[in-house]
């Protein structure tokens, strides 16, 4: 590319983002030479509160046994959480296997590649005071919105009983580097991904949640559904969408239904 064209094409950045509740999922295996804890035991780990919940799911077919997931306002409510349930006695039958510490995230890749490119062709560049007005002002407006507020807070969904948890972070190889695509182009990619994703609605619901510089992977995404079956269903379409078949790596997923 000459320079004059590059010059003339937006350079990469990250999009906007908007930010929720604070997650961390929790993965246990029942100790051994315990007994798995009764049903009545589990279920009272289970809470609703002002401003979040924590809810418990017995794992089908893993090395595991309980995924335990929190929503909480903050980081500190988190670690609040996390101790109130460490306190409880049923706890002293568990091993934790593994715990994901993340927040929800919904990520502006429209809106943000349309401000830059609007900054180029004024002359103006990314980050400038026009360029920055706007863009507080289009994430204020998307964060009131109906569909945002309940990515940002999501509430449990009724009648989804089974529940899939998998991280999952974006290739930086050679020739498959998410981070190097211009922010136009992961726009185009990421509303493909979307679109086979509100295919599902009604279905499927998912919560998506960044963990970039939270944990090492960078993101988590937790999907609810009536028929387990939709998770294979939706994950296999998804794969062969440019933004998972080229750019997607994914880690162990833990499957399973609310106690």
């Amino acid at each position: 590319m000459h320079s004059s064209e590059a010059a003339s094409q937006p350079v990469a950045h990250p999009p906007e983002t908007l930010e929720g509740w604070y997650a961390l999922h929790q993965i246990f295996s029942v100790l051994p030479g315990e007994t798995p804890p009764r049903v009545e035991a589990t279920q009272a780990l289970a809470s609703d509160e002002e401003d979040g919940w924590t809810r418990v799911v017995r794992l089908i077919g893993s090395r595991s046994d309980y995924l335990v997931m929190h929503f909480r306002s903050s980081l500190d409510g988190i670690g609040e959480a996390q101790a109130r349930l460490a306190a409880q006695p049923v706890m002293r039958q568990l091993r934790l296997d593994y715990s994901f510490v993340s927040v929800t995230e919904a990520g502006l890749y429209h809106v943000t590649a349309k401000l830059a490119r609007e900054a180029v062709e004024r002359g103006g560049s990314v980050g400038d005071e026009i360029y920055t007005k706007a863009l507080a002002e289009r994430a204020a407006a998307e964060r009131e919105s109906a569909h945002v507020r309940r990515r940002l807070y999501p509430p449990v969904p009724e009648g989804m009983p089974y529940v899939s948890f998998y991280p999952m972070s974006k290739r930086r190889e050679p020739g498959q580097n998410w981070y190097t695509l211009s922010l136009d182009e992961r726009s185009r990619l990421m509303y493909a991904h979307g679109l086979t994703g509100r295919r599902y609605a009604g279905r499927v619901v998912q919560v998506i949640s960044g963990a970039i510089g939270l944990d090492a992977w960078e993101w988590g995404v937790t999907l609810f559904a009536r028929d387990p079956l939709d998770f294979k269903r939706l994950v296999t379409e998804m794969r062969f969408d440019e933004a998972s078949a080229k750019y997607a790596e994914f880690g162990d997923f833990y499957v399973g239904k609310l106690v």
